[in-house]
């Protein structure tokens, strides 16, 4: 008998497109291993509890990235009507995608984070929350929205903040900017993948670096010294299980090579649902380990499971 298998995508979040390309990504992959699976694609509205109790899937792969699909509600959802989902379960989603705690609890399991604090917009916006140059993001969002970074010469601090479009939230973080090599590494299960060096010639690695075809260079594995990679992937894997995350994860680093050494590493973020598109890192940092995207894609619906 087929498995019955809910691919969730779209939603409503400022990664909406994002997500419609990993799902129709999984999909396919899906679909082309031949394996049997019944897919059905769900652009995911208000409605998805009612739609998800009249289709009764067996399985449902999580492919929404932002609020709600990544910060624990769709979890919730997901547990209440006892459907077994893919990633992490409600506890974890919800302190990942709050940057503030997820940075309390893994600093305290020995995860080096960035400096900062949590401040309003409006303040953020009247005065400077830290030295320049620093970061300003959301709480709650990933791919970069909303993110500013404040240079030196920047005497005054993004009026963007104030205007009455902003639908980011009123919390943000302000962190200290790290000079550096970006790198990032997924967890898959209990194993840490490789290490990717991302390299791009916009003002940083924003959303259309992320996600525009050519708009970033990926070095994998990444040319740092042996320690230090090694460094990535233990820390990768410490933050991925100090959240208490599930299947699949991706922790993003800043590296400031000047150091020479293991201090220069600070952790910015763990991603409960990483990108599956064509230009994401995950299906990459897996094709190196020998999983091809088919393999990822069959593996995550298999580890699906309830209280995660």
């Amino acid at each position: 008998m087929s498995k019955h298998v809910a691919v969730l995508m779209g939603g409503w979040s400022a990664e909406r497109e994002v997500s419609l390309r990993s799902g129709a990504a999984c999909a396919a992959a899906l679909d082309s291993l031949g394996a049997g699976y019944r897919i059905t694609q769900i652009d995911v509205g208000r409605d998805i509890a009612e739609v998800l109790g009249r289709l009764k899937p067996d399985v449902a792969l999580n492919l929404l990235h932002g609020r709600p699909g990544e910060d624990g509600m769709m979890q919730s959802v997901l547990e209440i009507l006892q459907i077994p989902y893919s990633h992490s379960g409600v506890l974890a989603s919800a302190l990942a995608m709050d940057k503030v705690q997820a940075k309390i609890i893994m600093a305290a399991h020995g995860v080096p984070v960035a400096e900062g604090r949590s401040v309003s917009r409006f303040e953020a916006a009247r005065e400077h929350a830290l030295p320049r140059p620093y970061v300003l993001k959301p709480v709650a969002e990933g791919s970069s929205v909303g993110v500013f970074i404040v240079r030196e010469d920047m005497d005054h601090p993004p009026q963007e903040l104030t205007r009455p479009d902003w639908t980011h939230g009123d919390l943000l973080l302000a962190e200290r900017y790290i000079p550096g090599l970006e790198l990032t590494c997924a967890v898959m299960g209990d194993v840490p993948l490789g290490v990717i060096e991302i390299q791009s010639d916009l003002r940083f690695y924003d959303y259309e670096a992320k996600y525009a075809p050519g708009g970033s260079r990926h070095i994998l594995p990444a040319k740092i010294l042996p320690n230090i990679y090694q460094k990535v992937r233990m820390l990768s894997l410490t933050a991925h299980r100090a959240l208490g995350c599930r299947g699949i994860s991706r922790s993003d680093f800043r590296y400031d090579d000047r150091t020479g050494d293991e201090s220069g590493l600070v952790c910015l973020e763990v991603n409960t649902q990483p990108g599956m598109t064509e230009t994401s890192l995950v299906p990459e940092l897996a094709a190196h380990a020998g999983h091809s995207f088919g393999e990822l894609v069959r593996w995550m619906v298999e580890d699906a499971s309830l209280d995660r």
